[in-house]
This record gives C-alpha cells, sequence and structure tokens, in this order.
C-alpha cells in the first residue's frame, strides 16, 4: 500500500504537473486514487508508468499525463453528466472527482465489474458502470453535458452526437494527417465547432473510425 501510494506521488511530480495541469481537483484525485485498482492484474505493476496499456485488443487507456490533459481540456464543473468511454473505469474515478454524475462505458463485464469494485473501494458514489459498444454510447442517462472519450477518434457516430447535450461538448484525440491532437467539440444545434488543444498520440477506439474504401482489383 505505502509503494502505491509513493507511486501516485511520484507520477503527480514527475508525470502530471510538468506537463501545464494546474487543475488541482485533477492532481488531487490523481493522488488520491489507486489506478492499478482498475487494472487487469498483469498490468497493474505498470499502473503509474508513463505509457498507454492495451486493457483490450481494441482499447487502451491513455498515459495519466495524456489523460489529465484532456480532463483538464474538458473544463468540467461540479454540477454536469458525464459519460466517459474507456477500457477501463479509471478515468471515470478520476472525473467524479469533479462532476454531478458520471457514466463509465466500459468494453465487457469484467472490466465493469473491476471498476464497479474499485469505486466502492475509493468512496466514489456519483460514477456508475455500463457495458456496450462504445460508438453506442450509453442513451439511458443522456443528455451529456460532457463526453470523454479515453482514446483516439476518427468520426462521432450519429448515434452519440444525440446523446450530448445543446452547448455540450466532447473531449477526445482527433486522429488525422497521421497527427493525433487532444479537441474539444463543442455543440451548438448541429453543428460542433472544433477547438485543437495538443499533439498526443492515441490509438483509434473501435467504432470510432472512418470507412474505408474497398480494395478492388
Amino acid at each position: 500500500m505505502a509503494d502505491a501510494v509513493l507511486q501516485r506521488k511520484n507520477m503527480v511530480e514527475s508525470q502530471i504537473r510538468p506537463s501545464d495541469v494546474t487543475d488541482r481537483r485533477i492532481t488531487a484525485a490523481m493522488t488520491g486514487i489507486p489506478r492499478e485498482a482498475f487494472l487487469p492484474q498483469n498490468l497493474a505493476s505498470l499502473a503509474y508508468s508513463d505509457e498507454s496499456l492495451p486493457v483490450t485488443p481494441e482499447q487502451q487507456i491513455l498515459p495519466p499525463r495524456v489523460l489529465a490533459k484532456l480532463i483538464q481540456l474538458a473544463e468540467l464543473d461540479a454540477s454536469e453528466t458525464v459519460l466517459v468511454v474507456s477500457a477501463a473505469g479509471y478515468a471515470a474515478a478520476v472525473v467524479s472527482e469533479m462532476a454531478g454524475k458520471v457514466t463509465a462505458l466500459l468494453p465487457d463485464e469484467e472490466r465493469a465489474k473491476a471498476a464497479t469494485s474499485a469505486f466502492t473501494a475509493s468512496a466514489i458514489t456519483n460514477a456508475t458502470t455500463a457495458v456496450g459498444p462504445a460508438e453506442a454510447g450509453w442513451a439511458a442517462n443522456a443528455p451529456y453535458d460532457v463526453v470523454l472519450i479515453e482514446g483516439g477518434i476518427e468520426r462521432i457516430p450519429d448515434g452519440l452526437k444525440a446523446q450530448i447535450r445543446d452547448n455540450g461538448r466532447l473531449v477526445a484525440i482527433a486522429n488525422g494527417d497521421g497527427i493525433g491532437r487532444a479537441v474539444e467539440l463543442h455543440k451548438r444545434g448541429d453543428v460542433f465547432a472544433r477547438r485543437d488543444a495538443f499533439q498526443a498520440a492515441a490509438k483509434t477506439v473501435s467504432g470510432f473510425t472512418e470507412p474505408r474504401p474497398a480494395f478492388v482489383f
């Protein structure tokens, strides 16, 4: 336990603070929440490394510093309802310290069960889990003020767009032209205004890829 506490502190001091993360709610949350509790056992020893971790074949969790900067980009308010699309529940746990109600959309029951247990152990009462395809979102708890996608996107599926409240926003890593950029997409009616932030590499989440033309001989 003491070793994990020290690792969390070192993660914040060496990865998060030097990356222009100035929101103290984020650093406080990442100092207190055990990241390893949300990971498969084979990845737990890498919980505080500054790298992406492949939780499922289709989805990864972002390095701590990239996740922190992405959450900061969302500019969360304590009254907001948030959907976090992730391979694990850690991002939702951090977001729960800054938002009113959080839904963690996870890829399978195993990850949802682990996240629910970790929420309980960390006394997080405003976050719940759901299981389903990432691109479908979770209509049961919509509309959302913020949708945070922990990973890369090439497009936003129409069904997910409809779950975002007017004047709400989506934050993710937009992949295109070989360069990933963290973006905030602000919904105004049927239009999303894009604001680019920082460069970051992230694997495109399954279901968020642009359709590719079939190869023709």
